[in-house]
């Protein structure tokens, strides 16, 4: 099996956070080995003025939607991609300088599902010399295999920050389903897809990014009712639940009557503008 860095197209997602995303392009600029292509799903009438150079040839998207459409300009972006491996990265991750080469490797070793390692950012850290010195790994994350590739069992691990896959294994699940609205639970659908096609999933050594820090909601009262709704959804597709952590959030909030065992979300309020007010944590590393 062969792929190198020459298959690799790297696909994100944007609206807003112009500055976000010309980090992350010039930290595709210092990659030890190029991508084919980074490809730009613009969520947003047009694209930000003076990107720089990211080091490889650039294809721009616009995905018209509301609430943001994350599935589908994730779906358009990989049907535009040309490389036979896709990496996606959240717009407010900072590739390290090994993040394509490693995820190369991996794609030349077996098919899977790739998962890479995310260091958060304090505010205001964005400079190369900094990123591994301010970087935290998240506390609910195992850690990455010292070198190579080291099975996961739990696909759910999927988090949209970092990961990659055969462009042929995207196809072949019909990528994510974009009757997941708003903000949450498309990534674990896509994920478990993925696991009962028969992709393993792998946590992957050297494919470091670097998440950009933003005030964060904990628990994320702004987006209750579609994660409400998308959990239901996820439940009724795979007889489980996702966003198991939020929800007991939203449960223990008064919001909420539900646990593991239910069949369904029983609504007891919506949370109050006041609420969601006070959830936000300006200076949180973690939600």
């Amino acid at each position: 099996m062969s792929a190198d860095a020459a298959e690799v197209s790297v696909l994100t997602l944007v609206r807003g956070r112009a500055d976000r995303l010309r980090n992350l392009m010039r930290g595709l600029s210092r990659q030890t080995v190029h991508p084919r292509e980074m490809v730009i799903a613009w969520m947003q009438p047009e694209p930000a003025p003076d990107l720089p150079d990211p080091g490889c040839p650039v294809r721009h998207l616009h995905v018209p939607g509301e609430p943001m459409p994350l599935a589908a300009a994730r779906n358009r972006a990989a049907a535009a991609a040309a490389g036979a491996t896709l990496v996606f990265l959240d717009v407010d991750c900072i590739p390290g300088a090994g993040l394509v080469a490693a995820y190369a490797r991996a794609a030349a070793e077996t098919d899977g599902l790739f998962l890479g390692e995310v260091l958060y950012l304090p505010p205001g850290a964005h400079d190369a010399a900094d990123l591994d010195r301010l970087g935290r790994a998240h506390p609910a994350r195992p850690p990455v295999p010292e070198s190579g590739i080291r099975p996961e069992p739990d696909s759910g691990q999927l988090w949209g920050l970092s990961f990659a896959l055969p462009a042929r294994a995207w196809r072949a699940v019909g990528g994510m389903d974009e009757a997941y609205a708003g903000y949450g639970g498309e990534e674990t659908d896509l994920a478990a897809r993925l696991a009962a096609s028969g992709l393993p999933t792998f946590w992957v050594a050297g494919a470091r990014a670097y998440h950009q820090h933003h005030p964060v909601h904990v628990p994320p009262l702004q987006h209750f009712a579609p994660i409400l709704a998308n959990a239901a959804r996820f439940r009724a597709r795979h007889g489980r639940w996702c966003m198991t952590y939020w929800l007991g959030q939203f449960r223990d909030a008064g919001l909420i009557a539900w646990d593991e065992e239910a069949a369904s979300i029983r609504l007891l309020r919506p949370p109050t503008d006041l609420e969601i007010a006070a959830s936000l944590r300006p200076d949180a590393l973690f939600s």
